[in-house]
């Protein structure tokens, strides 16, 4: 079923506002945002964040509601494969010298009442 045109807007502006809510968390934890919606090839990292020499790769999972499907099936393989090698050009390109870490953060809620669940080494990439 296709999404109307409204409905892909309110979607797109809920999952903004997750971002924005997990940015504001990682920042509030001390966290360095390095870079937001960086793109390599198909690929889009959400969050890039420094801390302590470990960068974060994080991608935010927002629902208006809980989440209702293991973790292990909100990134699929293909999703993975993507972010690593954007991470790695990320790195690369920019020639840093840092630990790579791929986190997810989890939002569900509305804006003004969001709930969050930030799950460090989420994923493993070898």
């Amino acid at each position: 079923m296709k999404m109307k045109e409204n409905e892909r807007a309110a979607h797109y502006r809920q999952g903004m506002a997750g971002e924005e809510a997990a940015a504001a968390f990682l920042t509030a934890q001390g966290y360095q945002i390095c870079f937001r919606n960086f793109r390599f090839r198909k690929a889009e990292i959400d969050i890039l964040a420094l801390k302590g020499g470990i960068l974060a790769v994080v991608e935010v999972k927002t629902r208006t509601h809980g989440f209702y499907e293991p973790l292990s099936h909100t990134v699929s393989p293909l999703k993975i494969k993507r972010l690593v090698k954007a991470a790695d050009h990320f790195v690369r390109q920019r020639g840093l010298d840092v630990e790579v870490r791929f986190d997810i953060i989890q939002i569900w809620g509305v804006q003004g009442g969001f709930r969050l669940k930030h799950l460090e080494n989420a994923f493993y990439y070898f």
